[in-house]
This record gives structure tokens, sequence and C-alpha cells, in this order.
């Protein structure tokens, strides 16, 4: 897997830590990854190698900076929820931005970038793709689907104004994300003026793609990637 270092984001007073991981040539795009719950995991450091190796600058911001970036363990809810309380979807945004940022300076504009995001971070990624002209956006199991999170409207209000192209993936059995909701937001995005798809994986719960994870679900993790990869190489344009 590519090497995935420790990177600064954003310059002087506004500067915070990331993780990226480059491609050996030069990249088909960039892709922003955005956090699961327990900040820049192991796992999300994974997926940036990952996507280097499938030819992308990958970056992922986090976005707990203003609360040290800590890294939790999976367990550990007693701190996490207390830090997802603490984030404001301004401050978020920024963070994006300054994500969207570096990967500028590398010679990718944001019509050349993705955002691919996990958990929380898949919330983030659908809003952002209202909001901003990237190239596309892929959402994992992303919550606050009918009761926005962090100061967003709710996914399933916003999805009809996507901007970018985006895939959902959700796994039937994620207790926090009804089917009831998924199916909702699928309706949702439809009306949107962009092409969208929603995949659900029976037998999947919350966390599917993590193999850190006691949620973790090999092949519908398989098959998600599978799919990211392949939207990634359909929406992200070439130089």
């Amino acid at each position: 897997m590519a090497e995935v270092d420790d990177v600064t984001i954003g310059a002087g007073d506004g500067a915070f830590p990331g993780v990226a991981s480059a491609p050996a040539g030069p990249p088909s795009g960039g892709v922003v990854v955005v956090q699961e719950a327990f900040g820049l995991t192991p796992h999300i450091g994974n997926v940036c190698g990952r996507l280097a190796d499938a030819g992308y600058l990958a970056v992922a911001p986090a976005l707990f900076h203003r609360a040290g970036a800590p890294v939790l363990e999976y367990s550990d809810f007693e701190h996490a929820m207390p830090l997802l309380r603490g984030l404001k979807a301004d401050e978020v945004l920024a963070d994006v931005e300054a994500a969207l940022a570096y990967l500028d300076a590398a010679g990718l504009p944001r019509r050349r970038c993705a955002m691919v995001g996990f958990c929380m971070g898949g919330s983030v990624a659908l809003v952002t793709a209202t909001r901003v002209d990237v190239a596309t956006a892929v959402t994992f199991y992303g919550g606050g689907v009918a009761e926005g999170r962090f100061g967003f409207p709710p996914l399933a209000d916003v999805a009809p104004s996507l901007r970018a192209p985006w895939l959902g993936l959700y796994g039937d059995e994620d207790s926090s994300i009804p089917v009831e909701q998924v199916e909702r937001l699928r309706e949702q995005a439809r009306r949107s003026p962009v092409e969208t798809e929603v995949v659900r994986y029976p037998g999947a719960g919350h966390g599917f793609n993590c193999d850190d994870r006691g949620s973790y679900v090999p092949d519908a993790a398989a098959d998600a990637w599978a799919r990211t990869l392949a939207w990634l190489g359909a929406h992200v344009p070439p130089d």
C-alpha cells in the first residue's frame, strides 16, 4: 500500500493536521477523505493509501483538530460523543475547503476532486456536494438523514440540491440509519439534476467497511470499495 504521511493543511494560525497519501505517478485526481466519528484512525489512513494505490492523491483533514485531534478506540463513545457535539457546520465546511485547497496546491482543482466520507464523514461528503462544485461524492453509512447533525440540515432535505454525482452505501442492519430513511434518501437524491445511486447491503450494519471493527462485513466492504473506485473512475475527469 502507498505510504501515508502526516501533513499540515492550511497555513498560519489556521493550519491544522491531516494525513495524505500520493500515488507513484501523476494523480488521476484528488480525494478528500472525511473521517469517521473516532478521528483519523488507522482505517482512515488505510483508505487514503488504497486510494493512492488506485491513482488518486488523497488527503484526510482532522476534523477534531480544535479539540487536539484525538484518535479514539472504536469502543470509546464516552469521549467520541462530546467531540461530535462540539462540531459546527461552518467549521467543518471550512476544514473541507482547506483540504480542497491542499489538493489545488498540488495541481488538482476541485473539478478534479471527489469527496469520500465514512459515518459522520459520509454525511459531510453529501452536504459538501450540495454546496461545492466537486467532481463527485461517495457516502459510506452517513447518518443524519431525517434529523440534521452539527448544524447541517437533514440529508433527505438537501439531497435534491446535489450539484455533483453521488453514491450512497448503506447496510440494512444499521440500527442508526433505518432502511426507511435510506429509501427516503434515495428518493430525494433522484430529484437532483445529477446522477445518483444508493446501494444497500443485507446483513451489514454500521461500519461494515472497517476491518478494525467487529461490524466489518468483508463481502459488503469489497463490493462497496469496488463500486467506489468505479464511481470515481467514471466521474473524476482526467487532466
